[in-house]
């Protein structure tokens, strides 16, 4: 056990040629609230407490040709196809499926509307 501080994920910061839309896409899909808004700046609250939230801003420099990370959402098992749909329906691009590289999860991953890619994973029940 760690005797330092709890550290938990209080926000993802992402740069975007259209923060306001991007706030939008990911605050439909997550459920949160598009909230502060300023001059090239949108912040989407998190969902619940505990949740993590979102803050966009304009984009400074061209776009990486590689994404160094991204975000692995989690649904319940037998979710994933329907919540694929709907991020799908929202703007959200499908790129591939991964339904038998491990036992423990299977995942698509698909790219929002500004091409920043992430993943929505099942995990099965334990038996």
């Amino acid at each position: 056990m760690s005797s330092g501080p709890a550290i938990t994920l209080g926000a993802v910061n992402v740069e975007a040629d259209e923060p306001r839309a991007l706030a939008t896409f990911w605050a439909q899909l997550l459920g949160g609230a598009v909230g502060a808004e300023n001059d090239g700046f949108a912040f989407v609250s998190a969902r619940e407490p505990g949740g993590f939230a979102m803050f966009f801003q304009r984009r400074s420099d061209p776009r990486p040709d590689r994404q160094g990370q991204h975000l692995d959402l989690t649904v319940p098992w037998g979710a994933r196809e329907a919540e694929v749909a709907r991020a799908v329906a929202l703007g959200a691009t499908h790129r591939w499926d991964v339904l038998d590289e491990v036992p423990w999860v299977q995942w698509s991953t698909l790219s929002d509307p500004e091409g920043n890619l992430f993943c929505i994973a099942e995990h099965p029940p334990a038996t």
